[in-house]
């Protein structure tokens, strides 16, 4: 149970979203001798957990709540996220007993970091804070309204994924064929950014993330900074939204090959930073990833105002991956932070190349 005044510890690791392709031939790894000893093995042991986490949590269930959280893997719903206060299919906090909320909260501290789980849980204690400043607003603002749903039938061969949806709360796991797992999109929220008033004042959930970019772009000189600031005034959201699927977006802003040493390192912490709130399997497989496809392709661009307090934008695309930060609404004290994937939101890739290799092994005609 959230009070409004509870010390709940800030956490600054946050977290968003890309692949673990980790077993044979979908392996992203520099090398199979690498994907074969210990990044191999964490990945496996991660997932075995997962499996067994998420099958105690629907077995905690009644048959009529069970229903409720499942869906076929490949039912639309899978795709429907978003990050507004709105009805949500699933299972909610406030419909568990003790039991069923012990196993939930089980269940999503083996989907994160410790980070990263203490951060999902201050977003949710943000609720009250909500309701307090709105005072019967029209929204319902209860951190007991996030939602566990599970798509297709858990086990470590199978296709199935795993969703943490609420009010500014939006993870996706998906898992296919036993070959790996992508974590996109992944979505954190903010409002208030900053809690002004109250037990809880000074409270910055996202304020690392804020201060590293900040950070950076301070940093730069002139023409660092023409190439990175492309406007003086920021948008009303994140470019991305809630879409399904993304690609790049406009590819401006200032490269990681044209920032010096000190500029490279707070770009890698900000992106790292994003990383962490996933396990550490997926996390540094998500790095990897990242540092393979080549750092020389990174961009970093903001928007807005530099000045603290002031509606702001920035964004690190890279050739696979991209994220975006926006604090602009509620007189610029909300932020909105995802990190997305081109090819692999909802699993896509690992989908595609798991329906290739049955092919390529069965025939094109082999049912799966």
């Amino acid at each position: 149970m959230f009070t409004t005044g509870s010390k709940i510890q800030a956490f600054t690791i946050s977290k968003l979203a890309a692949i673990l392709l980790i077993a044979g031939s979908f392996s992203l790894m520099t090398s199979s001798s690498y994907g074969q000893s210990a990044g191999a093995q964490a990945r496996i042991d991660l997932t075995e957990e997962m499996v067994n986490a998420t099958n105690s949590f629907l077995s905690s269930l009644s048959q009529f709540q069970r229903n409720s959280a499942s869906y076929e893997f490949n039912d639309e719903e899978r795709l429907n996220w978003h990050f507004i206060p709105r009805d949500r299919k699933g299972v909610p906090f406030k419909s568990m007993d003790d039991a069923q909320r012990k196993s939930a909260s089980e269940l999503i501290q083996t989907f994160f970091s410790a980070e990263g789980y203490a951060k999902t849980e201050n977003v949710r204690s943000l609720e009250l804070v909500l309701a307090e400043i709105e005072v019967n607003g029209r929204f319902d603002r209860d951190p007991d309204l996030y939602f566990i749903t599970v798509f297709g039938e858990p086990g470590l061969e199978n296709d199935w994924a795993l969703r943490y949806e609420g009010h500014h709360l939006a993870f996706n796991w998906t898992f296919v064929g036993g070959q790996g797992v992508s974590s996109s999109p992944q979505f954190f929220g903010s409002n208030p950014a900053e809690v002004r008033q109250g037990p809880r004042i000074g409270t910055r959930v996202l304020s690392t993330e804020e201060d590293l970019a900040r950070s950076l772009v301070m940093s730069m000189d002139v023409i660092q900074a023409r190439k990175a600031i492309i406007n003086e005034e920021a948008p009303s959201d994140i470019f991305t939204a809630a879409k399904k699927e993304v690609g790049p977006l406009e590819y401006s802003g200032l490269s990681y090959y044209s920032m010096n040493t000190n500029q490279k390192a707070m770009l890698m912490s900000l992106i790292e930073e994003l990383a962490s709130s996933q396990p550490r399997a997926i996390a540094d497989e998500r790095l990897s990833v990242i540092r393979q496809s080549g750092l020389a392709g990174i961009k970093f661009l903001w928007i807005g105002s530099t000045a603290r307090g002031e509606g702001h934008y920035f964004r690190v695309q890279g050739p696979g991956f991209l994220i975006e930060y926006d604090n602009t609404q509620n007189n610029n004290n909300h932020v909105h932070l995802v990190w997305r994937d081109y090819m692999g939101d909802f699993g896509r890739d690992l989908i595609r190349m798991h329906y290739d290799a049955v092919a390529l092994e069965h025939g094109p005609g082999h049912r799966h």
